[in-house]
């Protein structure tokens, strides 16, 4: 298996998984026009895409799901709730499947499970995504580890786990209260501390690879948010060749899974 973040941040999600057959994405929160030149930066092609999974409908995950499905006449895959909630941002799509949250089900080569997450939307999610050999997993917005997300996580090779602020970073900045406490509630965004907490409990010798992903701009730093990643492997220097930091305006390298 091989993936990238193609964007990562409050201003547009977007993540590509390739298997030997299919092609696809996690959410799509550029316009397409700009999630079509992201995948060119790393070889690939929207043409060649075969489905988009949605983790939940907020703007900076959902604003080129439809556009990309109607134009790419590929199949969109959320639960009800998420249907629901982006109905009218997303508009007639090519095609709608449902799941159900904590479901597994099979797409073309890929098998699929979705596990429930903890945000402010109608029923987020994070997902496992698995070829039988490896498995990448995904898990952003969501305001607290819950012990599900770590059962959910703990056997995969490759991570997409949301490293959002550091606490005095938000304590100090220019958010309005309301929205400080959005952030750090439980359904907000993880801080570096607790997702390094949660890193710590489900990271093992077979995880090949980890993006630090959905960082604030405004209220983290690439530099913070690695340190409190490395800080739970003290004693473990070799971790830190296996950590990666998504980017707001620009993918990662497409990354390979030997599993």
């Amino acid at each position: 298996m091989r993936f990238s973040v193609l964007g990562s941040g409050s201003k547009g999600n977007c993540v590509y998984i390739e298997n030997e057959r299919t092609s696809i994405l996690i959410d799509g929160g550029f316009s397409g026009k700009e999630i079509e030149a992201r995948l060119r930066q790393i070889d690939r092609s929207a043409e060649d895409l075969d489905a988009i999974f949605v983790t939940h409908e907020h703007h900076d995950h959902i604003c080129g799901v439809g556009i990309m499905s109607r134009r790419c006449k590929i199949p969109v895959f959320a639960n009800p709730g998420t249907f629901a909630g982006a109905e009218k941002r997303l508009k007639k799509l090519h095609k709608r499947c449902e799941f159900t949250t904590g479901e597994q089900f099979s797409f073309q080569d890929l098998h699929i499970r979705s596990f429930a997450t903890s945000h402010d939307t109608n029923d987020p999610v994070g997902f496992i995504f698995s070829n039988g050999h490896s498995s990448v997993g995904f898990c952003t917005d969501t305001g607290i580890a819950t012990r599900l997300i770590q059962t959910r996580m703990m056997k995969c090779n490759g991570l997409i786990i949301e490293f959002n602020h550091d606490p005095e970073m938000l304590k100090t900045g220019p958010y309005p209260p309301a929205l400080k406490q959005r952030v750090r509630s439980s359904h907000g965004h993880l801080s570096n501390e607790d997702a390094a907490s949660l890193l710590s409990t489900i990271f093992h010798d077979q995880m090949e690879r980890v993006v630090l992903a959905h960082l604030s701009e405004t209220n983290n730093t690439p530099d913070l948010a690695l340190r409190a990643a490395l800080s739970a492997f003290p004693d473990e220097p070799e971790v830190r060749k296996r950590l990666q930091i998504s980017e707001q305006r620009r993918p990662t390298t497409l990354f390979t899974l030997a599993g």
